[in-house]
């Protein structure tokens, strides 16, 4: 085992937060029950805020990286031994604790599921949290009573990590999808991806009113804001809007019309502290229900040393599909 091994870590660089790659020992990492060497993680829109100085770390140093998988090598809990292949997604790795943007890390072992026997390292983190969120949002409208005879679902940020997985999967299982996105030259790989029809920004708006025409079964929000008030506002009767990100905004303009006059559902999914048996529901059904032909459309394998550059891109809305960090590259 090599003395020292690569991360990236945020610290604090006179009043800001600054990402700077730095040599750790394993004596630096925290002291929690099981040592995990990592070989992948991802890139999602918080990893971007993190490693570009936005501000989500709320303590430092810290280590960025929300996902992650790899091998234990040493293990205090009766769960897990050396040679287990493991996945992590959330649980404020990134906020509060250490996270993947290493190639070795300490974690807690409440924290770790067991790498499902469908997917290797590198297309488990192809999902990634983006992807496992997507499954909470599909199995929230399931719950929810939003079948697929019901019409049309619409996936809103659709070009990003959690939108593309979203179509994967709903496309899938027999619905009718309709994409959302602000980006034109997107159109031809959402539509690869299973959606049957893809719309602007500006159309999905609509009227931009608080109660308007009816038209979606369901939707899956990535965006928030304007957004998410004029899909609800859009949203069938006995509808349901599965809402799980922000980058449009954190407001949500609207009014209770739809829900008092049309029944309309709005679900919250949080991916970070979803409790165990969620998050093996979730996986499981990935192993099920997600093309993984569609991964060579979808990702792209980085190495850890892009990372500065790729978090502005994905802040700036310019990544389409699922990025791979490489921590070993």
């Amino acid at each position: 085992m090599s003395d020292t091994f690569r991360a990236l870590v945020m610290e604090d660089q006179d009043g800001k937060q600054q990402a700077v790659f730095k040599d750790l020992t394993v004596g630096d990492l925290p002291d929690e029950d099981v040592l995990v060497e990592i070989s992948y993680s991802t890139l999602n829109y918080k990893d971007g805020l993190a490693v570009s100085g936005k501000g989500i770390a709320r303590r430092l140093p810290m280590v960025g990286g929300i996902d992650l998988a790899g091998t234990v090598l040493e293990s205090k809990s009766a769960d897990f031994k050396p040679g287990d292949k493991v996945i992590v997604n959330g649980y404020g790795l990134s906020e509060l604790h250490w996270g993947g943007y290493s190639q070795k890390q300490k974690l807690k072992s409440e924290w770790l599921i067991k790498l499902p026997n469908a997917f290797s390292m590198q297309e488990a983190m192809a999902i990634g949290t983006a992807g496992y969120t997507s499954m909470l949002c599909v199995l929230a409208l399931e719950k929810a009573g939003v079948t697929a005879d019901k019409g049309e679902v619409l996936v809103t940020g659709a070009a990003g990590g959690v939108g593309s997985v979203a179509i994967a999967l709903l496309a899938k299982l027999g619905y009718q999808v309709v994409a959302s996105s602000g980006r034109e030259e997107t159109h031809a790989y959402l539509k690869k991806l299973g959606a049957r029809e893809v719309i602007s920004r500006e159309e999905t708006m609509g009227k931009g009113r608080p109660f308007d025409k009816e038209r979606w079964a369901g939707a899956v929000d990535c965006v928030g804001s304007k957004i998410l008030a004029a899909v609800i506002a859009q949203t069938n009767y006995g509808g349901a809007v599965a809402a799980c990100g922000l980058a449009g905004g954190n407001d949500l303009p609207t009014s209770v019309l739809p829900f008092i006059l049309r029944g309309v559902s709005l679900l919250g999914v949080d991916s970070v502290m979803a409790p165990r048996d969620k998050r093996i529901e979730a996986w499981s059904r990935l192993a099920t229900d997600l093309d993984k032909s569609l991964f060579a459309d979808m990702i792209r394998v980085e190495p850890m040393s892009n990372l500065p550059a790729l978090a502005n891109d994905i802040i700036k809305g310019q990544i389409q599909g699922r990025v791979v960090i490489d921590v070993n590259a």
